[in-house]
């Protein structure tokens, strides 16, 4: 088993550190500050539910770095479905899902049904970047740097 101060020990901890942390923020913000996710912003969520099991995994399965690499690349995933989710926010290109058209057939008298969350506006920017737009940041460049701790050999 490799050193914790090893790059495979830190990209190990990065794996499991880093879904844990965005998937804490979502969760943060959806349940404290009401900014409920829209289906893309789910879709951000699935590879990161898969990257922290994987780096899970890679604690207890050998060879850990194989798994550190899938947990890397889950989280890489995520980014790119960030991405592509900001530019839809953005207006950069047009969105594929409904959430990004205009709503019809609503029955706003149906106080049970879930709030419709747009796609194609964004809840919240800090410097005008929306939280799509940090995730596509965060996990495109920490997956990135977690497949390659995981890759490098002393």
């Amino acid at each position: 088993m490799d050193n914790p101060g090893t790059n495979a020990g830190t990209a190990r901890a990065l794996a499991v550190l880093v879904p844990l942390v965005l998937l804490g923020g979502a969760y943060v913000s959806q349940y404290g500050f009401g900014l409920y996710p829209c289906e893309m912003c789910w879709w951000q969520r699935y590879p990161l539910f898969a990257a922290l099991g994987l780096g899970l995994l890679a604690f207890v399965m050998k060879p850990p770095q194989v798994w550190t690499a899938l947990a890397g690349l889950a989280i890489l995933t995520s980014g790119v479905i960030g991405g592509f989710h900001a530019g839809v926010e953005y207006h950069w290109w047009q969105g594929i899902t409904p959430c990004t058209a205009p709503a019809s057939g609503v029955n706003v008298l149906d106080f049970n049904a879930a709030p419709l969350i747009r796609c194609d506006v964004a809840p919240w920017t800090l410097f005008g970047i929306s939280l799509a737009g940090f995730n596509f940041l965060i996990s495109t460049s920490m997956g990135a740097a977690i497949v390659a701790l995981a890759a490098y050999r002393k």
